[in-house]
């Protein structure tokens, strides 16, 4: 019998080439989440009004996106514009304050878009895949192109399989 797991996309899947940018400039945290959302917009994945909704979700619930040290998850709800799930990933340089207590500066943005709840929930576990090993997070703020960003969602995924 297979695992519910086997079924989730890959990291790969969800974030294809054309949703990476490295070392990007944002003047402030709206500016980055905007950058974050263009590539799902330009990539057919949410309507435009999606990006503005992770704006005012953020706004109105502050920086709970920000998920651990440097790592940023902006989303909205799948009714605000998501037309698929998929994932964007921007990594700022310079980092940016978001308002967290905590884990401010934020370095790494995974812009999320979801077209149902569950498959919202799938695509976090994966993500969780390379975001729960330090040292695969501190690999991605040192790569240097896309293709050595999807070493380390391979070698997520292989730790996640053992």
């Amino acid at each position: 019998m297979s695992k519910p797991e086997e079924a989730l996309p890959s990291l790969k899947e969800l974030i294809p080439a054309e949703r990476i940018a490295l070392d990007v400039e944002a003047s402030d945290w709206r500016e980055a989440i905007r950058i974050s959302g263009k590539s799902l917009v330009d990539t057919q994945i949410v309507e435009p009004r999606y990006i503005e909704a992770m704006i005012k979700t953020a706004e109105e619930l502050g920086p709970y996106i920000v998920i651990a040290p440097q790592i940023a998850l902006p989303h909205a709800r799948p009714e605000d514009g998501a037309l698929e799930t998929g994932l964007s990933l921007v990594r700022l340089n310079p980092p940016l304050d978001f308002g967290h207590p905590d884990y401010d500066p934020v370095i790494l943005l995974f812009g999320l878009a979801a077209n149902n709840k569950h498959i919202h929930v799938r695509a976090l576990q994966t993500l969780a895949e390379v975001l729960s090993t330090d040292y695969l997070v501190e690999e991605l703020l040192k790569a240097m192109n896309v293709e050595e960003i999807y070493s380390i969602f391979d070698k997520a995924e292989q730790l996640n399989d053992e």
